[in-house]
């Protein structure tokens, strides 16, 4: 299409002039009225975000006086597969790297959430439904509570007892004298804890009963874990509810596990005995795994592990784990476990891919979640950093999905023949590839959860989004034909419900997770599509990427805040996003813009009534006296019929003799007149300001995308008009043609207005499909 460039500034000029009378008026009008305070969503987040310092910077980065305490653990536990109890013993050597002397320690206890009395099962109302699930009435009316929560036996200092205090989920450690900056304190607990099965007690870890009366045990949350340090709020003492998850220093570990001698066992860290506790084929299939980077190698078989499950070993072995660096602790065991493994290649190390199931989880499970899991690896490491850990465990727990440093539990269970629908086989890859993806948020980039759950589901829903695209492109087969991965989130259109749904039961993103009502939508669906939608529509892909990875690599083994993220990726990307952040993250706005009004122009030199009325105003009594043209619609009692047919040159002849007495022949040359100009008034009756993305449709059949920044609301909440010039008939206009916005309501996307279908005639449409 041949644009209008540059040829009727007169009239373009006369628009102006029109807008700025307009505005005038309105500051006039709000000076009589007293003003207003500054509510525009363009403003700076300066009295929303925390003032930069020398820990955290304006540009998002660490400052120079960052820093982070450290904790590192020696432990020794027992898992007894008869009683279904673990009982351990742990040394913690805590390292005070701040500027400040701590008087007292404080240690989480996340298994007391579970205790008989746990004021986090009254934390929500309740009441009698006309209908109930029978095991949902058992549980709530006529079950037994279930005595979880450690059993504290001992706190001790060098061999000496320390005086603590519970208050349920967290404990202080009261030191004889205060521990002053840069020293170090070390102390031990003893304890033990009754596991929850997890099936029934829906726990984040515990054991599941199988058919012949075996079990898998995910264990975490499983020792009393130091908690965060740190110069945004000293100690984060917050109680563990159920929902916000964990705030924990990094450390280095050595864990001993004792369990049945039949138990197959893996967890966070490098397995330093491995030779030991596995049989002589095992080790042999293991160093084959560490050379096979294209397909899994089975370690221990289906038949063996079928075998081992017909006995029970009464004797015990003790399985040694270290890890460097890491946040969480967490292991699983089982002698109904099988496993496979392949190699990753990443420059500086190889990583171990391993997936390890029970027989109920085949032939799904050897298909496809160490596909999976390299797919996570491969995909995140692109957009972030290069995977830092030596293994990424993948293991399947019914109903279970949650993540620890280089472990993570996932769902997904074919039926009891060996079938699954295409939907259980997705939700296996979706989340596994979601939990392994938690390893860089927020177990590397370790950002407070306990706080801000959107900050490690929501960038890892993002990113689990991209790792599904990619699994499907590198897996075709396993999708339907010439069709993409069906992601559940990420997509702008699968959180358009959620975003128009009924407000009192909408929190926004920077909300505590105890006070989400739809956690899933606020902390992982929403902050998701945001990011999506950042990169594909705001920023594009170069920019959103370098920020995007920015922020990882600053970050990673830290601890950022919401401020760090928002700041880092407009430091590194040169886009002010502040009326982003404000409206999908601060508030529960939505986005609906719509097309409220088009009009067709035309051009005369003839003085006009609305363009002399116009004059007058700014003084103006003869239109003789200056050169000008006016503009008509068609309802104008100036209009002209025989306009229709006539360029704008040959409606306006003085601009014609304007251009000729202000530019060269090649200058008109490249000038072009435009045979049709319309204007298109756009309105915004959503609270969130974005892009216009429009598409305009010619009688030719030809079309033009065009966006207009987000910045075009900046001035106008409610609505913008923009101008248009062609020689072409516009006879089409959709908005956000391709749903790239979340747009809550597209039947004000389109002009000419749809006509809307009664219900005989949409039953006639439904006859012809």
């Amino acid at each position: 299409m041949n644009r209008f460039k540059i040829a009727c500034f007169a009239m373009l000029a006369l628009f102006s002039l029109t807008v700025v009378a307009q505005e005038s008026e309105e500051t006039q009008k709000e000076e009589r009225q007293g003003g207003h305070v500054n509510t525009n969503k363009f403003r700076q987040l300066y009295n929303e975000m925390a003032t930069p310092n020398q820990y955290r910077t304006a540009s998002g980065a660490p400052g120079n006086a960052y820093y982070q305490n450290e904790a590192d653990y020696k432990m020794d536990i027992t898992l007894n597969d008869e009683n279904q109890t673990l009982s351990g013993y742990e040394t913690i050597t805590y390292k005070n790297n701040s500027p400040d002397d701590l008087e007292y320690l404080w240690v989480q206890l996340d298994q007391n959430v579970r205790e008989a009395n746990s004021p986090a099962k009254e934390k929500n109302g309740s009441g009698i439904s006309p209908v109930n699930q029978t095991g949902g009435f058992v549980s709530q009316f006529m079950g037994e509570p279930f005595d979880g929560g450690f059993k504290i036996s001992a706190v001790t200092a060098n061999g000496k007892p320390l005086k603590y205090t519970i208050n349920w989920t967290m404990m202080r450690i009261d030191m004889a004298k205060p521990l002053k900056a840069g020293d170090e304190f070390t102390f031990s607990i003893r304890w033990s804890y009754l596991i929850p099965e997890h099936t029934v007690d829906r726990a984040r870890s515990g054991y599941e009963t199988f058919a012949d009366g075996n079990r898998g045990y995910v264990i975490a949350q499983f020792f009393p874990r130091m908690a965060v340090y740190n110069d945004v709020e000293g100690w984060q003492n917050y109680q563990f509810w159920g929902n916000g998850e964990f705030a924990l220093p990094f450390g280095d570990y050595e864990v001993n596990i004792t369990t049945p001698a039949d138990h197959l066992l893996d967890g966070t860290g490098v397995l330093t005995n491995r030779k030991d506790v596995y049989s002589k084929e095992e080790w042999k299939r293991w160093e084959q795994a560490t050379k096979s980077y294209d397909k899994p190698v089975i370690i221990r078989t289906q038949a063996e592990t079928e075998k081992l499950a017909q006995g029970r070993s009464t004797k015990t072995k003790t399985w040694k784990l270290k890890a460097e660096n890491v946040r969480d602790f967490g292991f699983a065991s089982s002698r109904r476990f099988l496993m496979d493994a392949q190699a990753v290649k990443f420059p500086e190390r190889d990583v171990m891919a391993i997936s390890i199931y029970p027989p109920e989880g085949n032939p799904l499970w050897e298909e496809y979640s160490t596909k999976a899991v390299v797919q996570s690896l491969e995909t995140y490491s692109k957009f972030t950093f290069d995977y830092p850990y030596p293994k990424a465990i993948s293991v399947h727990a019914k109903g279970q999905g949650m993540e620890y440093p280089m472990i993570c539990w996932n769902y997904g269970r074919p039926n009891e023949d060996g079938t699954y629908s295409d939907r259980v086989k997705y939700g296996m890859i979706s989340v596994i590839i979601h939990e392994v993806g938690h390893n860089y948020f927020p177990m590397i980039v370790n950002s407070d959860e306990r706080q801000w759950g959107w900050m490690d589901e929501g960038l890892d829903t993002f990113m689990q989004y991209l790792t599904e695209q990619e699994f499907g492109e590198k897996y075709p087969e396993a999708i339907a034909p010439n069709d993409k991965y069906p992601s559940r989130r990420g997509a702008p259109s699968a959180i358009v419900n959620y975003m128009k749904g009924n407000q009192d039961f909408i929190a926004p993103i920077m909300s505590n997770p105890e006070n989400a009502f739809q956690l899933g939508n606020n902390a992982y669906g929403k902050p998701a599509t945001a990011l999506n939608i950042l990169r594909e529509t705001v920023m594009g892909h170069d920019l959103f990427d370098h920020a995007f990875k920015t922020y990882a690599q600053r970050w990673m083994f830290k601890h950022p805040t919401p401020e760090d993220f928002f700041r880092t990726m407009e430091d590194a990307s040169a886009v002010d996003l502040d009326w982003y952040w404000r409206g999908w993250f601060y508030s529960t706005e939505n986005v609906d813009i719509g097309i409220k009004e088009v009009k067709s122009y035309y051009v005369t030199d003839k003085a006009t009534k609305e363009g002399k009325e116009l004059l007058a105003r700014y003084g103006v009594t003869d239109p003789s006296t200056i050169d000008a043209v006016y503009v008509v619609t068609e309802d104008s009692e100036d209009f002209d019929p025989a306009m229709k047919d006539k360029s704008t040159l040959e409606n306006a002849p003085t601009l014609n003799e304007y251009l000729m007495d202000n530019f060269t022949p090649e200058e008109r040359a490249k000038m072009e007149a435009p045979k049709h100009l319309y204007q298109i008034v756009f309105e915004k009756p959503g609270g969130i300001p974005m892009p216009i993305i429009v598409e305009y449709e010619y009688a030719d059949g030809s079309k033009e995308k065009v966006t207009y920044p987000a910045q075009v609301w900046r001035k106008n909440d409610a609505e913008v008009s923009k101008a248009l010039a062609t020689d072409k008939e516009l006879v089409k206009i959709t908005l956000d043609p391709d749903l790239e916005t979340a747009d809550v309501d597209t039947d004000n996307n389109s002009w000419p207005k749809p006509k809307k279908l009664g219900k005989f005639e949409q039953m006639k449409e439904k006859v012809k499909e």
